[in-house]
Order: C-alpha cells, then sequence, then structure tokens
C-alpha cells in the first residue's frame, strides 16, 4: 500500500520558538504557526479562516530558525504530520497532531524587498533536496 505524508504550510509565528536540547545533546525548537484560508461562503461575503499549527524542528533547523525567526515573522516550511500520545496524569489517554520540519524558507515582511532564500541561512535547507536552488534563479515577484 502506498503512503505519502507531506506538509507545506506558510504563515506567521503566534510565538517565539523554544529551543531546548535533548539528554543526548541534539537542539530541538518548538514553535507554532498562524495559517490563514480566505474565502467567499455561499452568499458571497469574504470569510477567513485561522488554522493554528504547532511545528517541530530537530537539528540545526531547529538551532537557525531559533536564531533568525520570532513571533510575527512569516515562514515558508516543508514537513510531515507526526502524531503524538501519551496518558496524562489522571491516567488518560491524550495526543496531539503536529508537524515535523524538513525544510523551509525564511520570507521577508512586506516593504522589506524580495524574500530571503534558504541559501543565505546556513543549513536551512538540505543540499541533496531536489527543490534546493540558487536564490538567482527564483523570480522575487512571484504573486501568491
Amino acid at each position: 500500500m502506498p503512503n505519502f505524508n507531506k506538509v507545506y504550510l506558510m504563515g506567521n509565528l503566534t510565538r517565539d520558538p523554544e529551543l531546548r536540547t535533548t539528554p543526548s545533546g541534539t537542539p530541538v525548537c518548538q514553535f507554532s504557526m498562524a495559517v490563514n484560508r480566505i474565502y467567499n461562503n455561499s452568499n458571497g461575503e469574504r470569510q477567513e479562516e485561522t488554522t493554528f499549527v504547532d511545528i517541530e524542528a530537530w537539528g540545526r533547523q531547529a538551532e537557525t530558525i531559533s536564531k533568525y525567526v520570532s513571533k510575527g515573522n512569516p515562514l515558508f516550511i516543508e514537513g510531515r504530520l507526526k502524531l503524538d500520545t501519551w496518558e496524562n496524569k489522571e491516567g488518560e489517554k491524550r495526543s496531539k497532531m503536529k508537524v515535523v520540519l524538513e525544510n523551509m524558507q525564511l520570507i521577508s515582511q512586506r516593504g522589506e524587498g524580495g524574500g530571503v532564500s534558504s541559501d543565505s541561512v546556513p543549513d536551512a535547507r538540505p543540499a541533496s533536496s531536489a527543490a534546493s536552488q540558487k536564490s538567482e534563479d527564483i523570480e522575487e515577484d512571484v504573486p501568491f
């Protein structure tokens, strides 16, 4: 049976990233993003819907995010869904869906010029990524 687990999100951070280190010394960064959807309802009225997503980054990417990104900054991420499950103190089973970051691209805010490519941030994207391009090859004014 084929499987595919890939998520692409662009949104703004809702809080500053929290960088921690595992007992083995691996950096892990947790943050949350707000992703907006604008649509017209059945009456033709414009509606806006916001989805809040928890994100987890590991290793060098965790360090990069905690250094270059803060609350309110836009970010484009590629990742995979992961379901965490645990039991609380009362013995009840709990679960939470989150996105584990695999690649990212920092984005400048409106009025600050073009976007910031992951090529200009150390280890923001693995060199082996098929989507990796030099920033000169990417058109700056992509309308969306």
